[in-house]
């Protein structure tokens, strides 16, 4: 996330399983100034620096793997960068729920209001008007904390080319490890 003076923040970019937090540590940085926050539960793998740095040196297929992932994370930022520029509030908001169900085990997805507003960088009423329109389509519904996708065609339709630009890059860069 991007966080500003005023405290105010906006998503950059989604991690899930396909990939790793920490990567300018591939290109050589000791430190990260990203700051993270956790969406939807999981569990993840730990690695150390200096076990990273080390992988990195001595292993040609993780430093491979690495730069692959460097490729479509960096894609996936750009893309998100013109998409919150191009597109409507509700064709984000499909394509913000698609990439969260992409890296969940679920359609009933544990997230509120506030965190999408917060991850959309518009108001709380403002993405509650969002989430009523795509909820009266059918294609989510809406519980306390929890968003349920129900059509999920419906809700790829809903959204802007962007989520389906990410994904082909995605499984371009890593296609043994994105589905």
């Amino acid at each position: 996330m991007a966080v500003y003076a005023d405290g105010k923040t906006i998503e950059m970019a989604t991690i899930g399983r396909e990939g790793c937090t920490g990567l300018q540590a591939v290109l050589g940085a000791k430190r990260s100034s990203a700051q993270l926050l956790v969406q939807i539960p999981g569990s993840a793998a730990k690695m150390s620096r200096v076990a990273f740095t080390r992988a990195m040196q001595s292993m040609p297929s993780f430093r491979n793997l690495m730069y692959a992932y460097l490729h479509a994370f960096l894609e996936q930022v750009m893309v998100s960068v013109a998409c919150n520029g191009a597109h409507s509030l509700k064709e984000r908001l499909a394509r913000w729920l698609l990439m969260m169900r992409d890296r969940s085990d679920d359609d009933a997805l544990p997230i509120t209001q506030d965190l999408l507003a917060e991850m959309l960088g518009v108001q709380r009423p403002t993405i509650t008007n969002a989430v009523r329109e795509l909820e009266r389509a059918g294609w989510i519904k809406r519980g306390r904390r929890q968003v349920t996708i129900l059509d999920r065609q419906g809700l790829v339709a809903a959204s802007c080319e962007c989520y389906q630009l990410v994904r082909a890059r995605l499984a371009f860069h890593l296609p043994k490890t994105y589905t």
